[in-house]
């Protein structure tokens, strides 16, 4: 049912509207997402819509935090920690699949976002993370070129940089989602196979990432 007077105290609307444009954005990307089919998603009329949120622009930034919330923090946490570097890569894969297996879409969201506000970036993983993210991340890359440096001096691993490091695993856990669509034409793979194929890489992926960086 449309709702028509706004409650500031409505945490509920507010968080329904953000659910909406979430899914709008991701299907849509926020150049082709309308205010419109977002109140409709979400149950609202426009009035309400512009009185939580002001603008489309308002509500972008809105999503995207809502997002970078739920994977940034977590990751950088992760990455930056004590816990040995095999377990890192297997909860990175984990943290990476459970989230894109909930929003599929989300790679190219983000990517999308990225592309075309990348002036907002420092800002908004500065308001997810909770601090400045470049010295945030200088420590995280720092610890992992010590954890590195010491399976390379034992011979347990050959040379890699930090940044290739994270950067081959995310790509590994992403490129599945961004070619969904190829998947589905070439290998008929409908959702429940899709669900299937992903949950057979999060068990098998930690395993064959290992095995690439040995010597």
């Amino acid at each position: 049912m449309v709702k028509n007077r706004p409650d500031p105290r409505d945490g509920e609307t507010e968080q329904r509207i953000l659910d909406a444009a979430r899914a709008v954005f991701i299907r849509r990307g926020t150049a082709g997402a309308r205010m419109q089919e977002i109140a409709a998603e979400a149950g609202v009329n426009q009035a309400l819509l512009h009185y939580y949120f002001r603008s489309k622009e308002r509500l972008s930034t809105a999503v995207f935090q809502q997002i970078a919330k739920g994977i940034f923090p977590v990751l950088a946490a992760t990455l930056g920690s004590d816990l040995p570097l095999d377990t890192k890569i297997e909860q990175l894969i984990s943290i990476y699949l459970d989230n894109l297996s909930r929003s599929p879409f989300l790679p190219g969201y983000l990517l999308a976002e990225l592309h075309h506000h990348p002036e907002r970036l420092t800002e908004l993983l500065g308001s997810v993370m909770g601090t400045q993210p470049a010295p945030a991340m200088a420590r995280v890359v720092a610890k992992l070129a010590q954890q590195i440096k010491e399976r390379v001096d034992a011979g347990t691993m050959r040379p890699i940089s930090p940044v290739q490091f994270v950067m081959n695993l995310i790509s590994l856990c992403v490129f599945p989602f961004a070619a969904r669509p190829m998947l589905r034409i070439v290998f008929g793979m409908d959702d429940a196979a899709f669900a299937k194929f992903i949950a057979e890489r999060k068990r098998e992926l930690p395993e064959l990432y290992r095995n690439a960086l040995r010597p």
